[in-house]
């Protein structure tokens, strides 16, 4: 049996992973701000301690899996503290439990607004691990009405930071696939609000086209993220997985070669 933590576990795609992975017979610590093993608040400093401090304790000091899913999509600082900070410092945090592991796994959810227009200011404060710099950055994006950049450019800077760290040593040399989803459009509590009438799915449809069976339920990308943390999964290293219906196809084409 292996043992799964995941982030953000309470609802979305992060409860339909875990439910997937306890039907195959894992065992999932799952990490959320309530109803989880572990209720942690990972847009501060003191939360992503604690969390880790949680999961050793509650895992006897082995996961096999870490699933860094939880996230904000609102247009506000906090958002960059949970998407990216939290995310790096769950896995940063976590890693060492990792390593006791036969087979160890690590994911994360970035977005298919990772293709999305973003701020490179926050984007840079965000890789060089300047916090305080990255939240007020926002805040100034906020204060200039230019909020919705935010998400956008959490994703980017945490799709970034996994390019850069999966080949390296702490990762790939320690035997750990290290990847990523970016998925399109899932029908969650967090996106209710942004799909809730026909006029914003129409708008959503043109910013975010899915010719591929439209809209998703959270369990297509929990599927892709089970297997991204399971045994079968030896060699893909660092790829972000666009599971959005044709939007990357859509957005980019050919471009990327």
């Amino acid at each position: 049996m292996r043992t799964v933590v995941i982030t953000g576990s309470a609802s979305g795609i992060g409860l339909a992973t875990a439910e997937i992975l306890r039907d195959r017979g894992d065992r999932v610590i799952g990490v959320d701000l309530h109803d989880a093993d572990v209720t942690v608040d990972l847009t501060t400093a003191e939360g992503r301690a604690s969390l880790v401090e949680q999961v050793r304790e509650l895992s006897g000091g082995t996961v096999d899996a870490v699933i860094a899913n939880a996230g904000l999509a609102l247009p506000v600082a906090a958002t960059v503290a949970v998407n990216f900070f939290g995310a790096v410092a769950t896995l940063d945090g976590l890693r060492p439990l990792l390593l006791a592991s036969d087979a160890p796994r690590a994911a994360l959810t970035s977005s298919m607004a990772s293709l999305m227009p973003h701020d490179d200011l926050l984007v840079d404060a965000a890789l060089a691990g300047d916090e305080s710099k990255a939240m007020a950055r926002a805040q100034e994006l906020v204060d200039a009405g230019l909020g919705q950049l935010i998400y956008a450019s959490s994703k980017v800077a945490l799709s970034r930071w996994m390019r850069r760290v999966a080949a390296a040593a702490a990762w790939a040399g320690a035997g750990i696939p290290l990847n990523g989803i970016g998925p399109g459009i899932v029908e969650t509590p967090m996106t209710a609000e942004m799909i809730a009438t026909e006029e914003q799915r129409t708008a959503m449809a043109d910013m975010v086209p899915m010719p591929l069976h439209g809209y998703m339920q959270p369990d297509v990308p929990g599927h892709l993220l089970a297997w991204l943390v399971s045994e079968e999964n030896t060699h893909l290293c660092g790829q972000l997985v666009f599971v959005d219906g044709g939007s990357d196809v859509v957005l980019r084409g050919d471009s990327t070669w």
